[in-house]
């Protein structure tokens, strides 16, 4: 059925080491005959199709395991083209944490539009094992918890260390707890510290 639709135009078919035997099989028929037979049917059908397939696997490590048919990932690997990882394309990282960061605030109807420096530093020095999935939910995470505009270094520390599954030691905790604390106080007072010091009965 997708062939068909893709009649004339481009099929993308994403993890492809996924595939099961049985669909390789057809795959490959198809690539290698132009024809296909829809389910049910025994008519011969012939479709001009661009074929484009990604993974995030080694290919090659697939065939070798049995995974992947041989003559499927040859017929496949014609024009191979890799995309780098975000941890290798560091310059990129500021403008999508900027780009999801409009696009998060707009769905949340949330005035926060704004990550502080030391935020998006944080970011830009991060090796990001869950690549732009990862980052689009540590800045979707920021955003959600942020009270504040821009939103603060804290948060995606947090947000980092809620991804990684990283527990922070009691003093960072602690520390993290009193700036949020006594940020959030200080936006209830419009900025008025000495009142901020008496709601939190700290001097000033």
């Amino acid at each position: 059925g997708l062939i068909r639709e893709a009649n004339n135009g481009t099929l993308f078919l994403d993890d492809i080491d996924c595939l099961a035997p049985g669909s390789q099989v057809k795959l490959l028929r198809f690539l290698q005959e132009k024809e296909y037979r829809q389910l049910g049917s025994a008519k011969v059908c012939q479709a001009d199709v661009r074929i484009i397939a990604a993974t995030n696997a080694d290919l090659e490590a697939a065939v070798e395991k049995g995974k992947l048919r041989q003559d499927l990932f040859y017929r496949l690997n014609v024009i191979p083209i890799r995309l780098p990882p975000l941890r290798e394309r560091h310059e990129d990282i500021a403008l999508l944490a900027r780009h999801f960061l409009r696009k998060i605030c707009a769905e949340m109807r949330h005035p926060i539009c704004e990550l502080t420096r030391d935020a998006l530093h944080a970011m830009e020095n991060y090796n990001w094992p869950g690549n732009v999935r990862q980052l689009y939910n540590v800045v979707e995470q920021s955003v959600a918890l942020s009270t504040t505009s821009p939103v603060p270094l804290s948060l995606v520390q947090r947000a980092l260390r809620s991804e990684s599954g990283e527990i922070p030691s009691f003093v960072e905790a602690r520390s993290e707890f009193e700036r949020d604390y006594l940020t959030q106080v200080l936006q209830i007072t419009n900025g008025n510290v000495t009142r901020a010091a008496q709601i939190a009965k700290r001097n000033r």
